[in-house]
């Protein structure tokens, strides 16, 4: 006679079961969207505001370093939050502390008022990252984990598309101040809405093993040598990725005089390929039961590939034919890593993985526009430039290498599987 699973065991897979999985992805993705727009606002309007102001060049991009302190500081804050708080709490909490400030901006009167309000906005735009991995990471099993990360991830794409599109025409018919105000409002909404349709998944308070339930990881156990290579490999992979779309305009325009929008057609061919090819990779390292490792090897080989060659390229059907396969190679192991950390932490520590993974991500690729537009500018080379970039990727495919995959998949859905082996064989031998 067969008797029932443990009963963390069955509310684990009721969630990886649910539909409802697939609305917590939705909020978790829009509220990513939001935060990025909110991110990427000041970029757009920053002339407006410095006008306004009457701020020099220089004190507007103190307020880009401001807001990037926050950030990098909310991930690993935001992260351990989640792990203690829960997903929908902290992703609606930080999604209306980001509206509030957002809201506020508007007022903004002088540099200093500026400077704490972007850093602000920083503080309370990096938690969502956090919570929509830890909540994807609880109500998706391994099986779809990667697809949902990988549409997840589309989230910054689609907010770039959205800035660049939409707020130059509403800066220009209401103004920087009324943007940010109807960007506040708009967050705002969202975020009550958040707090009433998203739950945590049925088996976030309780772990696979019965006797395990209420014991909580240590911060320490993280720190594995998987998760510091993941990191390092990240660091590799987003220094290619932000220095390919910081630097590449102003590459092929002083390179080789190629006009500002003939580059800007060749960057939006390789954002939209890069944008598809998320969820497609994603959906890869699903079919190929979870071995993500070999495939954030390939993908990050044929980046650097790409980079070189695209390096060597000189007129503008070149590039145009390029376009399409770098985009491919700058945004594919993303979501592969995303979801490699999130697994390395397990549902328990998933939070605090993403977040303090993204904070190493994103201090060690600020150096990449840096040093490139260096290089350039002691070279003047536009082959040269990319030969830096290249560097970034072959790191983090060396540092792949020697991560053991066996290891990195000890998620949650390997011990619910043998709870239920265990419970099953001690079923039988009655």
């Amino acid at each position: 006679m067969q008797t029932a699973l443990p009963t963390s065991t069955s509310r684990a897979s009721r969630a990886f079961a649910s539909p409802f999985r697939w609305i917590v992805l939705l909020f978790a993705w829009a509220a990513l969207v939001l935060s990025t727009v909110c991110r990427l606002a000041y970029g757009t309007l920053a002339i407006s505001v410095g006008q306004s102001l009457a701020l020099p060049l220089a004190a507007l991009g103190v307020f880009v370093t401001a807001f990037h302190v926050g950030y990098v500081l909310s991930n690993v804050v935001g992260g351990v939050t989640t792990d203690r708080i829960g997903g929908r709490a902290t992703l609606s909490i930080s999604v209306l502390g980001l509206a509030a400030a957002t809201f506020c901006f508007g007022y903004t009167t002088s540099f200093i008022v500026g400077l704490i309000l972007q850093a602000i906005m920083g503080l309370t735009a990096g938690a969502d990252y956090a919570a929509g991995v830890k909540l994807v990471t609880q109500w998706f099993d391994r099986r779809e984990r990667g697809r949902a990360i990988g549409l997840l991830m589309t989230a910054s794409a689609i907010a770039v598309i959205a800035t660049n599109a939409l707020l130059p025409t509403i800066v220009e018919k209401f103004g920087w101040r009324d943007t940010y105000h109807g960007l506040g409002v708009i967050v705002l909404t969202f975020a009550i809405i958040c707090a009433i349709v998203v739950r945590e998944s049925p088996d976030s308070n309780d772990t696979a093993v019965p006797t395990l339930r209420h014991k909580k990881p240590r911060m320490s156990t993280l720190f594995t040598r998987n998760f510091v290579l993941l990191g390092l490999a990240g660091c590799g992979a987003f220094w290619g990725t932000l220095g390919f779309s910081t630097w590449t305009i102003s590459l092929m325009v002083k390179g080789h005089n190629i006009s500002a929008v003939q580059a800007g057609f060749v960057l939006s061919i390789a954002g939209i390929t890069g944008l598809l090819s998320n969820p497609a990779v994603g959906w890869l390292s699903d079919w190929l039961d979870g071995r993500r490792r070999a495939l954030t090897i390939a993908s990050l080989g044929f980046f650097c590939v790409m980079l070189l060659v695209f390096g060597q390229l000189s007129n503008l059907n070149s590039f145009l034919i390029a376009a399409p396969l770098i985009g491919i190679g700058a945004f594919i192991a993303s979501p592969l890593l995303v979801t490699q950390v999130a697994e390395q932490g397990g549902p328990e520590m998933a939070g605090s993985a993403a977040g303090i993974a993204n904070a190493v991500w994103q201090s060690g690729s600020a150096l990449s526009p840096v040093l490139v537009g260096a290089a350039f500018q002691m070279s003047h080379s536009f082959s040269v430039a990319f030969s830096v970039l290249a560097v970034g990727p072959l790191f983090g495919l060396i540092c792949m290498l020697f991560i053991k995959e066996k290891e990195s998949r000890k998620t949650i859905d390997a011990v619910l599987t043998s709870a239920m082996t265990f419970h099953n064989s001690g079923d039988e031998s009655k």
